[in-house]
């Protein structure tokens, strides 16, 4: 799927692509890779599905219960 119109830049254009999601929690530091996404082909922006997001939100959710100080998963995988 391919949007046009990059709402931050408005020259490029999103593409379909993964990225790598950093997040600082309380407790912890969680990285999450291969992330869907949308991308910008000009500036890089990224844009998520309602659906990647809410994961995003599941993953901080358990991180926070389970880490220490450092989490990194796939999101792929199921976090416990």
């Amino acid at each position: 799927m391919i949007m046009k119109s990059c709402l931050s830049c408005k020259n490029g254009t999103y593409i379909e692509a993964t990225t790598t999601y950093f997040s600082e929690l309380k407790n912890c530091m969680i990285i999450i890779k291969n992330v869907p996404c949308m991308k910008c082909s000009q500036c890089g922006e990224i844009m998520y599905t309602v659906s990647v997001a809410e994961k995003l939100d599941e993953f901080m959710d358990k991180a926070e219960s389970i880490a220490s100080e450092l989490l990194i998963v796939n999101y792929r995988d199921k976090i416990a």
